[in-house]
């Protein structure tokens, strides 16, 4: 079992944390979670049970914990997770199909319906799969608000790309 990857990242003002591990060749998966403020908005789990025979087993794992980190990374630099983590939806441009709104007037502005009270934070999973890990910690869910969290020297995300390329400025 292989060490895991954790980065926080500064990304429109907000500390999100990227944590990827490796469960070990008796449960033969790679975890990568996204968090903000200890909420999961992403994960993506991926297994390797079918290269287990293979001899440099251990590199190949290694390769691929650091593709699908650098791959939450770059999901996160797109704006892919901004409507879960900020309630904005990504800008789409119109395309010349699209039919142009009209204005209408006299009539009631529609007000967006409260977050339900399960859901204190505003924010949901942007998906969930089925992920089985070791009871969670503080350590393994790390709180927005956390000072550890701040202590523990957040980057950018440019930054953070840069350093996991082993190319920083």
């Amino acid at each position: 079992m292989l060490l895991g990857y954790n980065h926080n990242i500064n990304y429109k003002d907000s500390v999100f944390h990227i944590q990827t591990e490796d469960s070990g060749i008796k449960n033969p998966h790679i975890i990568t979670l996204l968090y903000r403020e200890g909420v999961i908005l992403s994960s993506k789990k991926t297994s390797y049970a079918d290269i287990l025979k293979i001899d440099n087993l251990e590199a190949v794992v290694e390769d691929l914990m650091k593709e699908q980190h650098k791959d939450m990374l770059r999901r996160l630099k797109s704006g892919e997770f901004d409507e879960k983590a900020f309630g904005t939806p990504k800008q789409v441009e119109p395309t010349a199909l699209e039919p142009k709104k009209e204005s209408i007037t006299n009539l009631p502005e529609q007000q967006p319906a409260p977050p339900s009270q399960a859901d204190t934070t505003g924010i949901g999973l942007l998906f969930q799969e089925t992920v089985q890990t070791a009871p969670a910690t503080k350590a393994s869910a790390p709180k927005g608000d956390d000072p550890a969290i701040k202590k523990q020297g957040s980057v950018s995300l440019d930054d953070a790309i840069l350093n996991f390329f082993g190319a920083s400025k």
